[in-house]
């Protein structure tokens, strides 16, 4: 009886690692465009989404390995990069973690989207490969916060990182809601990409953040169909592309910023949104119209 070949078999050379964190659409289109001739770790904190993403993507032919990691705990992320690093050099590091308004409390969306992303970039800018490069998939919702204070900003960018749930804007009672506290997290994902690329270039290694608007994934429809659900459809409805757009058309724009086409790009944010935020800004979904 034949037994069945795995791509690991064909695959015996030592060679550079992905790591994907947030087993989800987004993540796997972005590791899609970039990961072949590579070996991809797939980390999730639910070890059958991690698995699920994993399978789909052997079976497309490429070479992944599924894991189990809360990107919340330092133990667990130490030990997913462990694993990555038995394996070969860490050369690209995607970050597609996170939970949504609709589904989380504020205290977990501040653990997982805030503190859990600062704690990605600052333990894989310590093992990123030099040369290396990362992306994080920041919010939209970051982008419509009002503004804060520029030494608010700085305290989000360069905090420690054990520090970060202890800052007085961060408690609950400077919480409003939900949506308020994912837009924090989102803020300081795309202020904690500015300061961390300080840190990746002193090796010569790269990593930039993308803030996508109303993309349709399984967590986007969650928020379709949530509470929240007119709201979003009113959004993609008045923006200028008029529709949500795929998660083929933010691994479009991750592929550039992971790719050396993108070698001049370290420490930006890409807003992907289909112009919803100029519209709410300066269009037909200024808050104002809607009421």
């Amino acid at each position: 009886m034949l037994q069945q070949l795995k791509i690991s078999d064909l695959n015996t050379n030592r060679k550079d690692i992905i790591v994907l964190t947030g087993a989800g659409q987004l993540g796997m289109a972005i590791a899609r465009r970039i990961g072949y001739g590579k070996k991809i770790f797939v980390a999730d904190w639910k070890f059958e989404n991690a698995h699920a993403i994993a399978k789909t993507m052997q079976e497309a032919g490429f070479e992944t390995i599924p894991f189990k990691t809360d990107i919340s705990s330092r133990k667990s992320v130490a030990e997913l990069i462990e694993a990555a690093q038995n394996e070969g050099e860490i050369s690209m590091f995607i970050n597609a973690a996170g939970v949504s308004p609709s589904q989380s409390s504020i205290e977990q969306i501040l653990k997982v989207d805030l503190y859990g992303t600062a704690l990605l970039l600052e333990e894989f800018g310590k093992v990123i490969k030099a040369g290396g490069t990362g992306v994080t998939i920041s919010s939209q919702s970051g982008h419509r916060m009002p503004a804060l204070t520029a030494e608010e900003d700085r305290l989000l960018a360069t905090t420690p990182t054990e520090e970060l749930l202890d800052l007085e804007m961060l408690q609950p009672k400077n919480i409003k809601d939900t949506l308020h506290a994912y837009q924090m997290a989102k803020r300081c994902n795309v202020k904690r990409v500015m300061a961390e690329a300080v840190k990746w270039g002193e090796k010569g290694a790269r990593i930039n953040s993308i803030s996508p608007g109303i993309i349709i994934t399984p967590l986007a429809l969650d928020e379709i169909n949530g509470p929240r659900g007119d709201f979003y459809k009113n959004m993609f409805a008045k923006c200028p592309a008029g529709r949500p757009g795929t998660a083929d058309e933010v691994a479009n724009v991750a592929e550039l910023l992971l790719s050396e086409k993108g070698a001049f790009i370290t420490g930006a944010d890409f807003l992907i949104d289909g112009g919803a935020t100029a519209s709410y800004f300066y269009g037909q979904f200024q808050p104002e119209k809607n009421k």
